[in-house]
């Protein structure tokens, strides 16, 4: 017979972001994509966002992250077994970001790796890590959620060239006392798969193309904005069922940051109470993709401290189309209490 090694709870220990130093301002952009600052804003609520320097790279910013979320936790990297970087536009298809990382960051013998989920890559990789944990698989994991957008977006395509922004963020996960990190809830509506894409394939360079053009993003906005704003305030919702709890007992909300139209119309669709501090990170970071989720619960408890070991609904969604959220303790007060940027 199998002899099953069990693990601890899990919980968030820490978290850490970083944002590229170049703030941009929606009159930057607008000229380009014969709109206004005005249009933008009503669209999607986002005023401004970050952009990486063209030599600042997708490791660059995991690795900053993940700096500050160790030393936040008190933890060296030799103690951590795992690594589980989601991400979209790390250029190469092997090896791995996550193997890269940690050979940066000085523990090479690490189990690593990366997951493709999109905007909902963070909330797949915490629920994989907590599952690692409680397992005994794992003892300390770092999640990261990293993007340079910037790199894969049309600056002259209206529907996207506004939205995506360059950051990162990642989360310690390690053993507790209790549980930290609830049910995982998460699947998929793969038959509007189509509805965000990043073409060309890599299928249409072979054999020597030369009049392909880069790969960029492209969305069908109404049809991610409307599956966004009733299934994903469903899925919430079980998510927090999930946690044997209700949203009344929830002191945050922190959903990926794709626009605040979307997140404004889930919060009304869950019923969720006045008291619940709910993430806007999008109005000054933009769409960041896999890195959202992480880097809002690391601007939200830089405006709230008060939440700190607080409890918050995550929810992450994007192409594919992919979902993923869990109920989460937010981790306690940090030994370094402010995000760092370039």
């Amino acid at each position: 017979m199998i002899s099953v090694r069990k693990g601890s709870d899990s919980q968030i220990l820490s978290v850490g972001g970083y944002q590229p130093s170049r703030v941009v301002p929606n009159s930057e952009i607008v000229e380009r994509i014969e709109s206004t600052d005005e249009w933008i804003r009503q669209r999607t609520g986002i005023e401004e966002r970050r952009f990486a320097a063209p030599e600042e790279s997708v490791l660059d910013m995991a690795e900053a992250a993940c700096r500050q979320a160790l030393e936040r936790a008190g933890i060296s990297m030799e103690d951590v077994d795992t690594v589980i970087v989601a991400t979209i536009t790390y250029p190469f298809q092997a090896p791995s970001a996550a193997t890269a990382l940690i050979a940066r960051l000085g523990n090479p013998k690490a189990a690593a790796f990366d997951i493709n989920a999109a905007c909902a890559g963070f909330c797949y990789g915490l629920g994989m890590a907590s599952d690692f944990i409680r397992s005994g698989t794992s003892k300390y994991v770092l999640v990261i959620g990293v993007e340079k957008l910037t790199d894969f977006t049309d600056p002259t395509d209206r529907a996207t060239a506004f939205i995506f922004a360059d950051g990162a963020g990642a989360v310690l996960v390690g053993p507790s006392d209790h549980p930290g990190i609830g049910p995982t809830v998460w699947g998929s509506d793969a038959d509007s798969r189509e509805a965000i894409v990043m073409n060309p394939s890599w299928n249409d360079f072979r054999n020597g193309a030369t009049d392909v053009p880069w790969p960029v993003i492209s969305q069908q906005g109404q049809v991610v904005f409307r599956w966004a704003v009733y299934s994903m305030a469903k899925a919430g919702l079980r998510a927090v069922e999930a946690a044997g709890m209700t949203v009344d007992q929830l002191d945050a909300f922190i959903p990926h940051q794709a626009n605040v139209r979307i997140i404004e119309t889930m919060a009304k669709e869950m019923k969720l109470p006045e008291k619940v501090i709910i993430a806007q990170d999008i109005r000054t970071s933009g769409n960041t993709s896999a890195a959202s989720v992480p880097l809002a619960m690391a601007a939200l408890l830089k405006d709230h401290p008060e939440l700190h070991g607080g409890l918050a609904l995550l929810i992450g969604y994007g192409a594919g189309l992919v979902y993923a959220g869990q109920v989460v303790q937010l981790p306690p007060l940090p030994h370094v209490p402010a995000i760092t940027n370039n």
